[in-house]
């Protein structure tokens, strides 16, 4: 939902901090889909590798957003440090667009053992007409 928040969220939350001062106010959101991809470590979910470099992540960004997870950093550079590693979001006028965006982003990025789905949003692929 926050990659596609257009309202100021910092007045969202004050407002909220306030009895009643949220009676009015609208969040506003982007129209565009949102799909999320989640890149897991090599054996998840029984057990998770850890200390993993992770590479890409900077070419990734100019696509997606990532949202970090189980990660860390070691001598200045990313690792793996849980079994979900990394979320990849991306935006798209459908969801068709969302997700060839989320997994272009995504296949920038590599770690040893890196684990993705490649069925994410397809039932919703399948469902939305595409326009032409």
């Amino acid at each position: 939902m926050l990659p596609r928040l257009r309202s100021d969220i910092v007045d969202l939350f004050l407002a909220a901090r306030e009895p009643g001062g949220l009676a009015g106010i609208g969040a506003e959101f982007d129209p565009d889909w949102a799909v999320t991809l989640v890149l897991a470590s090599a054996g998840y979910p029984e057990s998770s590798s850890k200390g993993d470099p992770i590479h890409g992540l900077a070419a990734a960004a100019e696509l997606a957003e990532i949202t970090h997870a189980g990660t860390a950093e070691r001598d200045g550079e990313i690792v793996t440090a849980g079994g979900r590693v990394l979320n990849v979001t991306a935006l798209g006028a459908g969801p068709s667009e969302a997700r060839d965006r989320a997994y272009d982003a995504a296949s920038r990025i590599t770690f040893e053992g890196m684990q993705i789905r490649t069925d994410i949003a397809e039932r919703a692929v399948a469902r939305v007409p595409q326009s032409t």
